[in-house]
């Protein structure tokens, strides 16, 4: 085997999906060189599907860091979120309750292909088709990543530090030692099919709920849906074929008349959370799915990722160019109290807007508290605006 190629560089990034594209461009933006080392081939990371909502605090990170007009172009507003009961639609002025704060509709994948673009026409280091990639001595104070590339040819590449940006099953956690992290987890009891279809997306973001079970219409283009069906745990997908999704959907949201269109993806997402403290280990920072996990009730999985990345480009800067290394002792307290704070948003949603379903799922005592919940978002300004304010995303 030839001698491994050796490199160095001040931040090596671990993955390239929305978490370590925007730490990429907000590095190289603050003047500080990395390299972003991918497994996955740009084909498959340009067409990964998942979140489509890009909270106000994102959005005006990517405005603040000069980035606006090449990720946010064609980002469609929306103030209001549609609360769809019995088959009864409710409409919450998110946007008006919250200071005037909203979210944009910007698909991930639209997000992540932008990232790449623009990182690397200020001429980014973005490696594809990354194997084997190994973090060496992440707690020391010069810690090594080493791969193969496309051709089978190592690499080792030593930094001053390491953001492992590689999600819930990638290797930056796991270079951790178990002694080191606590983990904390929670299984939802609740399954969530999702499915990705050829149909036009609604006219807002709809929640709806029934005593059919919960359902979810959210766009993800100017011609595509993404819908969410409440469902068992580990639900098997070839039970949900076409006919049965679109008539539970119809039923569940209470529109007989929703078109059918061509389903481009199905999966069955577990509802679950997860959280590592601390998100830090020596020269290693963990951002985004590495460090936490989060239902997707409210659409704050990626809004965290973005979250964290920002935090630490703004830490890396202070340490390289001002010399002060307390922003990145501080990172996972900071990362965390945000995490813990839509965690908990997370939760109280997914008990809000399941127990308000099938009072023979919640029990009736449950159901009727989800309910009043539900309610209070229209009766109370105070309620409203509190959970407008968090929907939009916290300044």
């Amino acid at each position: 085997m030839s001698e491994a190629a050796h490199e160095t560089t001040t931040v090596a990034i671990i993955g390239a999906g929305p978490a370590g594209l925007t730490l990429a461009n907000l590095l190289r933006t603050a003047g500080v060189d990395c390299v972003v080392v991918e497994r996955q081939s740009r084909a498959y990371v340009e067409q990964r599907q998942r979140a489509g909502v890009l909270e106000h605090r994102a959005a005006r990170m990517f405005e603040e860091w000069g980035l606006a007009d090449r990720v946010l172009q064609d980002s469609r507003t929306d103030g209001v979120q549609e609360f769809r009961v019995d088959g009864r639609p409710r409409f919450l002025p998110i946007a008006d309750l919250a200071g005037g704060k909203f979210g944009r509709i910007l698909p991930q994948q639209f997000l992540v292909q932008r990232l790449i673009t623009a990182f690397q026409e200020d001429g980014g280091d973005l490696r594809f088709g990354c194997q084997d990639v190994t973090l060496e001595r992440p707690g020391s104070e010069r810690p090594v990543v080493t791969y193969r590339d496309e051709d089978g040819r190592p690499h080792e590449i030593e930094a001053d530090y390491l953001a492992g940006c590689d999600g819930f099953h990638g290797v930056s956690r796991r270079s951790v030692p178990e002694a080191e992290q606590t983990i904390y987890a929670y299984d939802h009891g609740i399954g969530w099919f999702t499915v990705l279809a050829d149909v036009p997306p609604p006219r807002h973001p709809m929640f709806a709920v029934s005593a059919h079970g919960f359902a979810a219409h959210f766009p993800r283009g100017p011609r595509s849906s993404r819908f969410y069906l409440q469902c068992a745990p580990g639900e098997d997908l070839d039970a949900w074929d076409d006919r049965r999704i679109f008539d539970q959907l119809r039923l569940r949201i209470g529109d007989p008349d929703l078109p059918a269109g061509a389903v481009l993806e199905k999966a069955v997402v577990d509802m679950r959370s997860f959280v590592v403290d601390p998100m830090s280990y020596g020269r290693l920072f963990l951002v985004g799915d590495a460090a936490h996990i989060i239902t997707p009730m409210g659409g704050k999985g990626m809004n965290l990722a973005l979250a964290d990345a920002e935090v630490l480009a703004k830490a890396v800067r202070s340490a390289v160019r001002d010399g002060d290394a307390q922003p990145l002792r501080d990172y996972s307290k900071t990362c965390l109290d945000r995490t813990w704070s839509y965690q908990e948003f997370s939760r109280w949603m997914t008990e809000m807007l399941h127990d308000s379903g099938d009072p023979a799922t919640s029990g009736p005592f449950r159901h009727k508290i989800a309910r009043a919940r539900l309610d209070r978002l229209f009766t109370s300004p105070n309620a409203g605006g509190l959970f407008s304010d968090l929907m939009a995303g916290e300044a």
